[in-house]
């Protein structure tokens, strides 16, 4: 078995029995972001039987006070899966989750394809494949031993803490306000734990969506109508525990709502 899928299969196993992920082996272990993606490909092709098909992208670290938590300085890209996408109002067992945490986000689904031989893309193109804006609960699983020092390439490969997705009602991009000035307030329990604007994603989520578009169009890849994108977090994740309520609410898109039992 080369590296690769050494590691795709240490991180698939340690995903379906909910084992903190341990640092991988010497040669396993990727050195680099484009390793990580490499091994990240595997472990979509090894996870699809578990937790479906991968059904869209999400986007980490887009905004600063991300960028400034996780200690790097530039956006990461990790794959949603159909099993973990669910609507508002979902209760969730914490138990299937290492340490599960929230982000606020807004999501987009794409009504056309952006594929790679048009790139490179820019806001104003990735923006027009739209099909509609969704508020979103991204759910994250600080599912390591130490995230700290696995490094960005670990995390990569591991779809950078990407667990799911609770998504609110579409809106119609005719409809949806204009998101640099959409406010987003993450509420634990009733009490307001994180604010956010959409400029705080990449100056805006459009940006966003077209580093995206771009990233898979340098491997051939295409991002398609159907997909989800979340498009990046406008506060700093919070973990949570069992019992736990949370409710983000984006100014203009809606509220979304997920609880842990």
């Amino acid at each position: 078995m080369d590296n690769t899928l050494a590691a795709a299969a240490a991180i698939a196993s340690a995903r379906r029995t909910g084992t903190p992920l341990q640092p991988l082996p010497g040669d396993a272990a990727p050195r680099t972001e484009a390793e990580g993606y490499r091994i990240q490909d595997a472990v979509h092709d090894l996870l699809a039987a578990d937790f479906g098909t991968r059904v869209g992208y999400k986007i980490g670290c887009t905004s600063a006070v991300m960028q400034h938590y996780l200690s790097i300085p530039h956006p990461c890209a990790g794959g949603v899966f159909a099993g973990g996408v669910h609507q508002s109002g979902a209760s969730l067992s914490a138990g299937r989750y290492v340490r599960v945490g929230v982000e606020c986000e807004i999501a987009v689904r794409l009504g056309r394809d952006l594929p790679s031989s048009q790139a490179p893309f820019a806001a104003d193109a990735v923006a027009a494949a739209i099909e509609a804006y969704l508020p979103a609960i991204e759910i994250v699983d600080d599912r390591y031993a130490d995230w700290q020092t696995l490094g960005a390439p670990t995390l990569v490969a591991d779809d950078f803490f990407a667990a799911g997705c609770v998504l609110g009602n579409a809106i119609a991009p005719a409809s949806a306000p204009d998101l640099l000035d959409v406010v987003g307030r993450a509420v634990i329990n009733g009490n307001e734990a994180g604010r956010g604007t959409g400029a705080d994603v990449l100056g805006h989520p459009h940006h966003a969506l077209a580093w995206l578009a771009n990233h898979l169009a340098a491997s051939g890849k295409s991002l398609r109508a159907g997909e989800i994108v979340l498009t990046g977090s406008l506060v700093k994740t919070l973990w949570l525990k069992a019992g736990d309520e949370a409710a983000m609410e984006l100014q203009g898109l809606g509220t979304v709502r997920v609880a842990f039992s």
